[in-house]
C-alpha cells in the first residue's frame, strides 16, 4: 500500500469499489494499492495538499474525483494486463509449452476450433501432441471488456499453424475469456471463428 502525507481535521471516510480500486481514508492516513504505481501518488500528493488548505466540506468532490481517478487507472491496468497475458498464451502455444498453458487454463475451460470443441485436457495433449500447431498468430486488433471479475477479449487475427501435417493461415476473430480467481487470471474459453476477410499476414 502507498501510504500519504498526515492530514489534519479528517474523519474516518471509506470508499471501496472493487479489491483492485480501493481508497480508504482512515485516521489521518490515506492509503491506495500500490499497484496504481507513480500517477497515484502525484495524485495522493495533489489530495493532501488539497485538505491542508480546504475544510472537510470543500474537499467532498476531491475525494470523489481521486476515487474515480484511482478506479479508472486500475481499469487500465487490467485491461494490459489481459492484453500482455494473451499475446503471452500465443507464444506458449507456438512453442507447445503445455506445462505453462495448463495453469492458465482453468480446470472447467472450452476450446472450440474449426473441427470440433472440447474441455482442457484434450486442448493441452493437442497442443503436446502437435495436432494443432499453433506457429503464428499476427494479431491486428484487440478490444476487451471488463465484467466483474470476468474479462471477455477479442483477438482480429492471421493464425499460422500446422493442422494434420498440413500447414494452413486462416483469418479469425478470437474470442478469450479470462475469470480472477483469488488474484489470478484463468483462460475459461478459447473460441475461433472463421473471418470472411482475406489473409493479411505475409
Amino acid at each position: 500500500m502507498i501510504l500519504g502525507p498526515k492530514i489534519t481535521d479528517l474523519s474516518p471516510v471509506y470508499i471501496r469499489s472493487a479489491p483492485e480500486t480501493a481508497i480508504l481514508v482512515r485516521e489521518s492516513v490515506i492509503c491506495i494499492p500500490a499497484k496504481t504505481g507513480k500517477l497515484a501518488t502525484f495524485a495522493i500528493t495533489i489530495f493532501t495538499y488539497y485538505f491542508k488548505i480546504n475544510n472537510m466540506k470543500r474537499v467532498i468532490l476531491p475525494v470523489i474525483l481521486l476515487f474515480l481517478f484511482v478506479q479508472a487507472f486500475a481499469q487500465n491496468s487490467i485491461e494490459e494486463e489481459i492484453k500482455t497475458l494473451s499475446k503471452q498464451k500465443w507464444q506458449w502455444m507456438a512453442d507447445k509449452n503445455a506445462d505453462t498453458l495448463a495453469h492458465l487454463f482453468h480446470d472447467k475451460s472450452m476450446f472450440v476450433h474449426m473441427g470440433g470443441s472440447w474441455g482442457k485436457i484434450q486442448e493441452l495433449n493437442v497442443i503436446k501432441s502437435g495436432g494443432i500447431h499453433y506457429k503464428k498468430a499476427e494479431v491486428y486488433s484487440v478490444i476487451i471488456n471488463i465484467i466483474g471479475n470476468t474479462a471477455i477479449l477479442l483477438n482480429d487475427i492471421d493464425l499460422m499453424a500446422v493442422v494434420g501435417g498440413n500447414e494452413v493461415t486462416n483469418p479469425f476473430m478470437v474470442t478469450e475469456v479470462y475469470v480472477n480467481e483469488n488474484g489470478k487470471w484463468k483462460m475459461g474459453s478459447l473460441t475461433f471463428s472463421k473471418l470472411s476477410r482475406p489473409v493479411k499476414m505475409k
